[in-house]
């Protein structure tokens, strides 16, 4: 991707700040990107609106990036596809065969990566 700016959604958003999702919130931010945190039950996480779900996101969407496991990522999966970002991260963690194979059908790219690392080595 180049250094655009983009949207991002973050799925798995945390208020924490010793969470990976919520340096990325951070680090996105940093970068200059539109961050649009996802969690059911928060209201704002560093300052920014949190969306309750995806498809609360009626937006364009470059990337999604993944900080949740299979387990809640799998019964999302309508939602992601219905999302169609333009990629989908999945961090270390939220590696998701069965998704993959949705995603790859419905012809939205994808990558096991971490947002931090790309982000630090200007990968994004």
């Amino acid at each position: 991707m180049s250094e655009d700016k983009q949207t991002v959604v973050v799925l798995g958003a945390s208020p924490k700040p010793e969470r990976y999702s919520n340096k990325a919130i951070r680090l996105l931010g940093e970068h200059g990107h539109r961050v649009v945190p996802v969690h059911p039950a928060i209201v704002e996480i560093e300052g920014l609106a949190v969306q309750s779900a995806l498809n609360a996101i009626t937006e364009p969407v470059d990337t999604l990036t993944l900080y949740v496991g299979a387990g809640i990522s799998n019964p999302l999966s309508d939602q992601i596809i219905e999302l169609n970002p333009r990629r989908v991260i999945f961090n270390p963690g939220t590696e998701n065969p069965e998704l993959y194979t949705r995603l790859s059908s419905a012809g939205i790219p994808f990558e096991e990566a971490c947002t931090l690392v790309l982000l630090h080595s200007g990968q994004f």
